[in-house]
């Protein structure tokens, strides 16, 4: 089993984990994967078999606008028309 960075250590890195992200943005790993596979997360990766790694200030921001879109009723293919309209920013004003 793998330890846990610490949080300090998660705030000072520039790229993190899908884990570390629920640990960021409180939101469900099964929801981030859903957002990865859907497209609307960045992430890089080295090889298929090894993690995928996040850049932690643009994801989090990323992910605090798709939560702010849900919070005004948009769709997830609401949110991916936005998503590709806004060039796929870092994240926004919520329209």
């Amino acid at each position: 089993m793998s330890r846990q960075r610490s949080m300090a250590a998660i705030l000072s890195s520039d790229f993190v984990t899908i884990g570390e992200l629920v640990r960021l943005t409180e939101t469900r790993y099964s929801t981030l994967k859903f957002y990865t596979e859907e497209g609307f997360l960045p992430f890089e990766q080295e090889d298929q078999r090894l993690t995928r790694r996040y850049p932690r200030e643009e994801t989090v921001k990323r992910i605090e606008y798709i939560k702010k879109l849900r919070e005004n009723g948009k769709t997830i293919p609401q949110i991916k028309e936005i998503l590709k309209q806004d060039g796929n920013t870092k994240g926004g004003e919520t329209k």
